[in-house]
């Protein structure tokens, strides 16, 4: 579904993403993992489009995304949570969801019932502004904002930092939830248990080289001591 192929990326001078190579499965839920500052959200912006890169192709559903605006990636249907929300705070929650509307590729122009479903505080709250919810809502609401445009691909940037442990709790069950019903899931993700609950896979970035990946039964106390402890 998703293929990243020799991925290089740089900051000024600075050499960020070393021949990135990965593949996204149709259907499977992979964790992206490192410590800080090893390259996890640039990789993510990188494949959103949000940040250019200097060699290396990006592919989803077999057609190369390169040059493509982020616009062009999320109609094609690539869902994106960002590090840190990035929701409107002056917006109500209603009008939050119907941003993404505009780029669902059946045209549709209401906000499925199925995000309300999925977290019913978004419509109890439909008419507050989004700078008035709590952390925890917000978080929720821009993963229903991501999922109002119907990708098949969701990717999710720490969807559980600074988060109350409710609220994680139900982020979980719902990537777990959206994950059997097929759609596919990349997250980047610090905390160890809430990657082995909800992860089928695992990626470890560090230095901005991929240097381990597997299925999450593989990821053992060995590698989790030489890439993940802090």
């Amino acid at each position: 579904m998703l293929s990243v192929t020799a991925l290089n990326q740089f900051y000024g001078e600075s050499h960020t993403l070393w021949d990135i190579d990965l593949s996204i499965e149709k259907g499977s839920c992979v964790c992206l993992m490192g410590r800080n500052g090893v390259g996890k959200t640039t990789l993510l912006k990188a494949i959103m489009g949000l940040i250019p890169v200097a060699s290396g192709s990006i592919e989803y559903n077999g057609i190369a995304l390169a040059g493509k605006a982020a616009e062009v990636r999320a109609r094609s249907g690539i869902g994106y949570v960002p590090q840190g929300r990035d929701i409107f705070p002056l917006l109500s929650v209603e009008e939050n969801l119907k941003i993404s509307l505009g780029a669902r590729r059946d045209k549709i122009r209401s906000i499925p019932e199925k995000i309300y479903e999925l977290f019913p505080v978004l419509k109890q709250m439909r008419h507050r502004r989004g700078g008035d919810l709590s952390g925890g809502q917000q978080q929720q609401l821009a993963i229903g904002r991501a999922l109002t445009l119907d990708p098949g691909l969701l990717i999710l940037d720490e969807p559980t930092e600074g988060i109350q442990p409710n609220i994680v709790q139900q982020i979980g069950e719902v990537i777990t939830r959206l994950n059997q019903d097929g759609m596919t899931v990349l997250l980047v993700e610090q905390k160890l248990p809430f990657a082995r609950k909800v992860g089928k896979e695992f990626i470890i970035l560090d230095r901005g080289n991929k240097v381990a990946a597997g299925a999450m039964s593989a990821l053992d106390e060995e590698v989790v001591r030489k890439y993940l402890t802090v």
